[in-house]
């Protein structure tokens, strides 16, 4: 249990492993810590957690009739507002825990597109983020509205014909359009900004990794951008660009952009194509990882999955291991068997090893230089 807190939502959380073994309790217990990171990130409070070791999921309520009514205790001990599932749940399932609970019950997509409406600041990413959350609804409304299925009806609010399902399936469809109308003429404008970047031949490099990892503080620490960094779950989701500039092998463009996240709803990829294709139209990546998490390799592998959905697996990367400073690891740069630079270890915080990051973007440059002479010619 937790301290109870002075304000905000009060939240049962419920993280089920239905994979247990005996390799499994490590990556169990990382995803308890980031999914406590979410629920904090989105303004909630946790107040308990509900676990289990299930054989597999319950085709109504997901976690079972026992697991249920630990859940529904849980929540009445703790005067819930909410109960917040670390899984998917179909609208069904939802709708079920709702009745049984008696408190409203979020899935995991949910919290994230939660936490993605709070951090949106731009137009394009509110516009983004509401396409986001209009198609999973549009899920709901096809799996889960039953109660809507039935015909209006009423003094003045007979129609012609058409269910209440019907009538918020044609509106949620009409607002899906606009917004992705919208969103083409905003992709079109930043591929002429592309062009432009493209005509003066200049490095761009892309800041990627898992969420939390650093970025937007290495990107102030190279560019003295300002931009927000704070120790929470998607600080970052509008794309920043800076240049910079580099002794010896002159200006390359930076971009900030939004991290990820295992199991990212496919509606946000869907939506935030247009931002994440800077990612996949950059001549370089940083993926920026968090060397002292103990679960690392399993970010790094989520973050090349987003990256081979977005189109961006074939684009040169250089990992970047951040947070030495909470590893005691030396500042320095590793190459590949090639000779190519492959690592660079540092403390964007800190600041050290940036003068070794400063380098190879550099190297990296002058070569893109030489290519593109080449390819001039």
């Amino acid at each position: 249990m937790f301290d109870r807190p002075a304000s905000g939502e009060n939240a049962v959380l419920v993280q089920l492993d239905f994979g247990a073994g005996p390799g499994r309790l490590g990556d169990y217990a990382e995803r308890l810590a980031e999914f406590q990171l979410l629920v904090t990130s989105a303004g909630a409070q946790p107040l308990a957690i509900v676990s289990g070791k299930p054989k597999s999921p319950d085709s109504s309520t997901y976690a079972g009739k026992g697991k249920v009514a630990e859940i529904a205790a849980a929540a009445r001990s703790q005067d819930a507002d909410v109960v917040i599932f670390n899984h998917e749940l179909t609208a069904g399932q939802q709708r079920n825990l709702e009745k049984e609970l008696g408190c409203r019950v979020v899935d995991r997509s949910s919290l994230i597109l939660d936490i993605f409406a709070q951090r949106a600041r731009s137009h394009e990413g509110k516009l983004q983020v509401e396409l986001a959350q209009l198609q999973h609804l549009a899920t709901r409304l096809v799996r889960g509205w039953t109660h809507l299925e039935r015909q209006k009806g009423g003094i003045g609010l007979r129609g012609p014909g058409e269910t209440q399902l019907e009538t918020d399936r044609r509106l949620l469809g009409k607002r899906v359009a606009l917004l992705k109308e919208r969103l083409v003429r905003l992709e079109k404008q930043r591929a002429v900004r592309r062009r432009a970047r493209d005509r003066q031949a200049l490095l761009s490099v892309s800041l990627v990794g898992y969420t939390n990892a650093g970025k937007s503080t290495l990107f102030n620490a190279l560019t003295k951008a300002g931009a927000y960094a704070a120790d929470q779950l998607f600080a970052t989701l509008d794309t920043t660009s800076r240049r910079l500039y580099l002794p010896d092998a002159g200006q390359v463009i930076i971009s900030d952009t939004v991290g990820f996240i295992r199991d990212l709803p496919h509606s946000l990829v869907a939506a935030f194509h247009a931002t994440l294709e800077e990612t996949a139209g950059a001549d370089l990546l940083l993926h920026v990882v968090d060397s002292a998490s103990p679960d690392r390799d399993q970010q790094i592998a989520a973050v090349d999955q987003v990256l081979g959905e977005i189109g961006a697996a074939e684009v040169p990367q250089i990992i970047v291991w951040n947070k030495i400073d909470a590893t005691a690891a030396d500042p320095g740069m590793e190459r590949n068997e090639y000779g190519r630079i492959a690592r660079v270890r540092l403390s964007a915080r800190t600041g050290a090893g940036l003068d070794s990051l400063r380098s190879a973007l550099a190297e990296v440059a002058r070569d893109h230089a030489v290519s593109e002479r080449v390819d001039a010619a």
